[in-house]
């Protein structure tokens, strides 16, 4: 049996996701552009997709904009904005525990004269309502604040955020990074009073290579790709049809069950965390209010070494992001969490598919682990 558990980078793709990716590779293939049978039978799947991912988010269908990931969500979000306010001001607020695809463009918007206010997180990963008052000046343009931190499961308050920064800088809009939040931390768009929201398709068991942006009615930007004025001229180029009919699949399939899904995996969670702590050594890092985040560490034992040896097991978790490849967790470290803590931390991950059964092997596996290591 293989127990995985590194859903925060990647979810297995659901039977109904890949049944539609196969329908659209061997049926509706056509491009959606175009005005004979075949295209127009894509743009009605494309449709009947953009919606089932709308109603998930709790938006208006024609809100929802097909990306190429999360990545490319978030990027989108901050430089269009950037460019469409810098003649108001230039003061962005972000975080220092972002995702690199929030924090490596308010770098670059550093180098082009942007002033970024990156707020601290407290030892649990949470950022404060307070930290964001303190930090919001009458230049401010832009509120980028992640709805879920990837590490340490902390939740933001991020209606509470989108309605301060709103009161007291009109004229800026807010952006979250909901790719560990959506359908993980029950949201609806149009009440959430954020101005733009990131998705990703692979955190949701759909494939790698779709995601969205959500803008809210009213707000008009820059757009993001030129050429033939798909995506209403946001962002153009021929849909990829089959990934983002797998993700429509994925959000339809989801959604209906999602309340008694969530409640199963807090369940599984808090079982992770009481089995976790009665291992000797063992210490939970991070706030993990999020239903499928379980950061742990065990002093004296390497991250990797601990990976490999629960590989050995059949057990799948990692060391943190995914995308820090082995590099010392930037977010733990904005923690203030001890070196050797850290350098020992590792994240397992559930989905709404994670079994009891999954759970009782990670728990073995552990505790096999840290006898052989020591």
């Amino acid at each position: 049996m293989i127990a995985y558990f590194d859903n925060s980078a990647t979810t297995k793709p659901s039977e109904a996701a890949v049944e539609a990716v196969t329908t659209a590779m061997l049926e509706d293939w056509g491009n959606p552009s175009s005005v004979h049978n075949l295209g127009i039978r894509a743009s009605r799947r494309l449709k009947e997709a953009r919606l089932a991912v709308a109603n998930a988010l709790g938006a208006e269908d024609d809100r929802v904009f097909f990306t190429s990931g999360g990545t490319e969500a978030d990027n989108w979000a901050i430089f269009s904005s950037a460019e469409r306010l810098q003649k108001r001001g230039k003061h962005i607020i972000t975080t220092s525990v972002e995702h690199h695809a929030v924090l490596h463009p308010m770098k670059k918007l550093e180098e082009r004269g942007f002033e970024v206010t990156y707020l601290a997180p407290d030892n649990d990963g949470r950022i404060t309502l307070e930290a964001l008052q303190q930090a919001l000046r009458p230049d401010t343009i832009l509120v980028s604040v992640m709805m879920v931190n990837n590490e340490t499961g902390a939740v933001m308050p991020i209606e509470r955020m989108a309605k301060l920064t709103h009161r007291l800088c009109p004229n800026a809009l807010f952006h979250t990074d909901a790719v560990q939040g959506f359908l993980k931390v029950p949201f609806r768009a149009k009440t959430l009073g954020a101005d733009l929201i990131s998705v990703s398709g692979h955190k949701v068991h759909a494939l790698k290579g779709v995601g969205a942006l959500y803008i809210r009615k009213g707000l008009s930007l820059p757009p993001y790709l030129h050429g033939g004025g798909q995506e209403l001229d946001y962002r153009s180029g021929t849909e990829p049809t089959p990934a983002i009919l797998s993700f429509g699949a994925a959000c339809k399939e989801a959604f209906p069950t999602l309340r008694q899904d969530l409640a199963e995996e807090n369940r599984l969670k808090e079982y992770l965390q009481a089995g976790l702590s009665e291992i000797d050594g063992v210490v939970l890092l991070g706030a993990q209010e999020a239903p499928h985040i379980v950061n742990f560490s065990v002093p004296g034992i390497r991250s990797q070494g601990l990976i490999n040896c629960l590989q050995d097991q059949g057990v799948y978790v990692s060391a943190g992001s995914a995308c820090s490849k082995g590099h010392r967790s930037h977010v733990l470290e904005a923690c203030k969490i001890a070196p050797e803590l850290i350098d020992g931390s590792v994240r397992a991950s559930s989905s709404r598919f994670t079994t009891q059964e999954e759970c009782d092997a990670l728990l073995e596996a552990v505790r096999k682990a840290c006898i052989q290591l020591r």
